[in-house]
This record gives structure tokens, C-alpha cells and sequence, in this order.
């Protein structure tokens, strides 16, 4: 069931050209962002439990890091876990395919494109939103774990922000950032290591240990629970 905000009485929120002056429109703007931030967080509090697995939108169900996706949507959702994605195609409908066929909770996150959202059929519960940045705050809010799969720029974008904030003390918690896809992401994270923190020292030896490469759902699954594990001792 898509939850929608209401606003057919607010004027239209595209942006003006660039010889308009912006400062007429940007106030019913505010009331948009406000009104999506406000039903965004009533929505996610429902989910107590919840991992948030990001991914490429491309990947069909005979690839592997789709059916990798299926895997760790139906381990989650045995676990009581709520699987939370971007509500897409791809490896977002992947986990949510996985939940939904195992009786779970398969919760989508969506955004608004002109055609319409691009929402996947395995959705228990969902909402759409106008704004890219309301609808990332949602999916990295109270989540107990972020699992990304391989993606492209809208995926890469997930992960660095994801692991700012945890960098920066933004997301509380000390939730676990899992990339699942050893031939995808060690590149990345080799270059990372070499050039960011050793060579140019941009960041701290300590920030790699932000996130964590397995290969298999079951070592993000495992990785998940001790985590939630070692909070309750």
C-alpha cells in the first residue's frame, strides 16, 4: 500500500528558470520538505528492526549479485528483520522478493519520477517521495545494519554518505556498513586504503574499519547479529 502526501493545493515545486527569483516559490518548498520529513519519520518508526540494503536498479534475476540480494532478503526476514530498500527494480527487488516470499516485513523507500515511482511488486509497505535527500535521510534513519550491493553512481553515492555520517558521528548506534561483492567493491576499497589514508592521508587508518567486505549473505547476516548481539551484553 503507497502512502502518498497530499499536496495538489501547494503550487508546483520544479525549479523556476534561471532568470526567475527563486525567493518567489521557495517558501511552499520548505512546506514540501517539511511535510515529507514529518510523514517520512512517522512512516519508518513502525520498523524496529529493520536493514536497509542498497544496490543496482540493472541487475536481472539471473545475475548473481541479484540472486546474492534474494538470498539475504530471505535470511533477514527469518531473523524478524525488516528489509528496507529504495523500493526499486534490480537488487532493491531482489531483498524485498526475498522478505516478501518468506512472510517478512518488505518495506520500499521510493522516489517520484515523472512517469511515477518505479516500485517493485514484493513491497508490503510503502511510501514515494519528491525530494532525493528526504528519501535518504529515511533510509539510513534507525536502521541495524547497511548492506550494499554492487551499483552505480546513485549506490556509491549511498555508501559514502552512509559512512560520513557514521564517520562524523551523525548515525548513532554503531550499526554495521556491510559491501557484499568481493570482485565489485576491493578495488574500490584498495584504492581507498593505498591512496586516501596511506599515500595522501585524507582520512584516518581508523575510518576503513567503518565498513566491512564479505562475499556471501551469510557473513552479512552473521556480522548483523553480533552486532545487535554485543549491544545487548
Amino acid at each position: 500500500m503507497n502512502k502518498k502526501i497530499d499536496l495538489s493545493k501547494v503550487p508546483d515545486m520544479d525549479l523556476p528558470p534561471a532568470a526567475e527569483d527563486f525567493r518567489e516559490t521557495y517558501g511552499w518548498r520548505i512546506f514540501r520538505i517539511m511535510a515529507e520529513f514529518v510523514e517520512g519519520f512517522q512512516f519508518v518508526a513502525d520498523f524496529k528492526k529493520s536493514v536497509t540494503i542498497f544496490g543496482s536498479s540493472s541487475f536481472k534475476e539471473d545475475s548473481p549479485h541479484y540472486q546474492k540480494a534474494l538470498r539475504l532478503g530471505q535470511l533477514l526476514a527469518k531473523e524478524d528483520f525488516a528489509v528496507v530498500t529504495g523500493g526499486g527494480p534490480g537488487i532493491m527487488e531482489a531483498a524485498n522478493k526475498g522478505a516478501y516470499e518468506e512472510g517478512g516485513n518488505s518495506v520500499g523507500i521510493n522516489i517520484q519520477f515523472e512517469e511515477g515511482e518505479r516500485a517493485n511488486k514484493y513491497l508490503r509497505k510503502s511510501i514515494g517521495f519528491y525530494y532525493f535527500f528526504t528519501r535518504k535521510v529515511m533510509l539510513s534513519f534507525s536502521s541495524s545494519g547497511y548492506v550494499f550491493f554492487p551499483g552505480g553512481f546513485g549506490t556509491l553515492d549511498e555508501f559514502f554518505e552512509t559512512i560520513t555520517l557514521i564517520q562524523t558521528k551523525k548515525i548513532p548506534g554503531g550499526a554495521p556498513v556491510i559491501a557484499v561483492g568481493e570482485d565489485y567493491w576491493a578495488p574500490l576499497f584498495s584504492w581507498m586504503r593505498d591512496s586516501l589514508c596511506y599515500k595522501y592521508q585524507a582520512i584516518k587508518g581508523e575510518n576503513l574499519d567503518i565498513f566491512t567486505l564479505v562475499d556471501t549473505p551469510e557473513e552479512a547476516l552473521e556480522i548483523i547479529k553480533k552486532n545487535i548481539e554485543g549491544k545487548k551484553e
